[in-house]
């Protein structure tokens, strides 16, 4: 078969469990012009995975298909049982960095995806990156024929010898391609914009703020354009350090929460139908109400927020990950992490960071704002400082004070020390936990928060004269 006849033609399959983000899949990328075969199932009724794995990688193996794609639960199934195929690559994808390093680096040509981790929106994202990128450097071509020489028992390596003839850990400079250098050099550009100050090139023209390094439209430089925008349904608003500040709208700050335990499905809805009425900046709730409370405010500007790692921060990056992007694909558009905060108490920076980066990242990946909570109340000011450097350097969105079932909440002093650690970037503060009126809204939004984390939202505004009691 000549190979270019079918660079246009994917097999498709999955499980019951994947059945659905299958379909949708199959209909984009037809639309986009391929010939998508599918492999099975047609259905949601229950089915053995490795089958229907097996059937896309047999097409793959005998040649009359490029690439295939295999769609489970979590997707590492199908992925094992695909690359017991001859010739077989399969690769486990669950973001855009991951499909293109598989192809890159790995010539994968068996994608698969976990329906329970993405949703259609980033397995879009995936299947594009994955189906246009090739592998052309010499050295990873060089390491994939080493895999099929595996498969065939004809490896041989010299135990003498490390990364190919070279001591371990020394890098042969002569196999860095242009291109990688390219990408090198871009990205130390970007952490030095990021980080220092922005390039004169991509500073605006009317910015006269030398701090500032992610400039929006800051509320200070048009207040009348923001408080439209407010009007508007905007639910958050850059300010460099100095300004004016945004309208004090306080409806328009406040996270209407409810986080305990026992709250049940009669109360979120019940806060859902309060946030939409009085156009507050989102609802939070536990992630198992995300799907209701989505729905109950999806015709509104009220943003749908949930809480991972909540409220001890102790798990895993990897498990908060996970926790990020179910949410994210069940129709949160905003994520609140706990850090791991033994770990930032015993010095343990790097875990602090990973933990932070692994949510962000999967909030990138799903479009969605990240805010970490730090628990001040269980910090002294250094480390409450580093806690707020970990998520600027992470790139988080946010940082909060509190979960709100520590031993204290928010306070002035708290706002105002992680207001200036992140001052001059696009960061806000959120602070939550004991604000129940007007007076407390006020001290923290005049200490430097952007967001209010407030169970008390409708007594609040109604304190401020912006509704009355019915």
């Amino acid at each position: 078969m000549n190979p270019e006849s079918n660079t246009k033609k994917i097999a498709i399959g999955s499980d019951h469990s994947g059945f659905e983000l299958k379909e949708k899949l199959k209909h984009y990328l037809t639309e986009k012009g391929y010939t998508v075969f599918d492999c099975g199932t047609h259905s949601t009724e229950a089915v053995d995975y490795p089958a229907m794995a097996f059937n896309v990688a047999k097409l793959i193996s005998d040649g009359k298909y490029e690439k295939g794609i295999i769609i489970d639960g979590a997707g590492i199934g199908s992925s094992m049982a695909a690359n017991k195929v001859d010739g077989v690559r399969a690769a486990l994808c669950y973001d855009v960095s991951s499909a293109r390093n598989s192809r890159e680096h790995n010539d994968a040509n068996v994608l698969t995806l976990g329906a329970g981790l993405i949703g259609f929106a980033l397995a879009q994202q995936i299947a594009d990156i994955w189906l246009t990128t090739e592998c052309t450097v010499d050295r990873h071509l060089r390491r994939v024929k080493m895999i099929e020489e595996i498969e065939k028992g004809k490896l041989v390596v010299d135990s003498n010898l490390k990364n190919n003839g070279t001591s371990t850990g020394e890098k042969n400079l002569s196999e860095i391609s242009t291109s990688d250098l390219d990408k090198i050099a871009e990205k130390i550009a970007a952490m030095f914009s990021r980080d220092k100050n922005l390039l004169p090139s991509t500073t605006p023209a009317n910015c006269d703020n030398e701090t500032c390094i992610d400039c929006g439209q800051c509320a200070d430089k048009a207040p009348d354009t923001i408080r439209k925008f407010i009007d508007l349904g905007l639910s958050r608003v850059s300010n460099a350090p100095g300004g004016i500040g945004a309208p004090t709208e306080f409806s328009k700050y406040i996270d209407h929460t409810i986080l305990k335990p026992e709250a049940t499905k009669e109360q979120v809805e019940t806060l859902c139908k309060e946030a939409v009425e009085f156009s507050f900046a989102s609802v939070c709730i536990n992630p198992t109400y995300v799907k209701l409370a989505h729905e109950l405010t999806k015709d509104s500007n009220v943003d749908v927020c949930t809480v991972v790692g909540f409220p001890l921060g102790a798990n895993l990056p990897e498990i908060k990950a996970m926790e990020t992007r179910r949410a994210i694909r069940e129709g949160s558009k905003e994520i609140d992490m706990v850090i791991n905060i033994g770990a930032l108490k015993s010095g343990d920076f790097d875990l602090v960071f990973k933990d932070i980066r692994a949510v962000v990242d999967a909030c990138v990946d799903g479009s969605a704002i990240c805010k970490v909570i730090i628990e001040a109340a269980l910090l002294t000011d250094d480390e409450k400082i580093k806690a707020c450097e970990l998520s600027k350097k992470a790139r988080a969105h946010y940082v909060k004070t509190s979960t709100g079932f520590a031993k204290g909440g928010a306070t002035a002093h708290d706002v105002a020390l992680m207001s200036k650690v992140v001052s001059g970037t696009s960061m806000g503060v959120k602070a939550a936990g004991g604000i129940r009126t007007l007076e407390d809204a006020q001290e923290m939004i005049e200490a430097g928060a952007t967001r209010l984390g407030a169970s008390a939202g409708v007594k609040i505004v109604q304190q401020a004269g912006l509704i009355t009691e019915s």
